[in-house]
């Protein structure tokens, strides 16, 4: 009788379903969002969770490449820090290991509008 049972698959704990950004770092990037939307400079946002990488996409305009990736890697936060900015042109930008100080990147881009008025 023993031959005949079929042990329940279970998931495994270590290796996660989808890689995804939580509420506090929601805050974070929807906090600077919304400052570089009011200033005119982004005008949406796309989100992008898969297997190894959760993605903030933001564009300038609708239907064109995001200006700007923010990339949550938690494979990569022991080597190079699990965040990283990615320009359009697949430049990184900045890499950390905490999202605050990454996307303190868009804080000059502020100034720089403020002082343009």
């Amino acid at each position: 009788m023993d031959g005949n049972i079929i042990p329940f698959p279970t998931r495994q704990s270590s290796v996660p379903e989808q890689v995804t950004f939580h509420r506090r770092e929601l805050n974070t990037i929807l906090s600077i969002y919304g400052q570089l939307v009011a200033a005119g400079e982004w005008r949406d946002y796309a989100i992008d969770m898969g297997r190894d990488c959760a993605t903030f996409s933001v564009f300038r305009r609708m239907g064109e490449v995001p200006a700007y990736r923010i990339e949550k890697r938690p494979k990569n936060a022991a080597k190079q820090g699990a965040y990283a900015i990615i320009a359009s042109d697949g430049r990184v930008m900045k890499r950390g290991s905490d999202l605050a100080m990454t996307l303190r990147i868009f804080n000059r881009k502020l100034m720089k509008l403020a002082d343009s008025d």
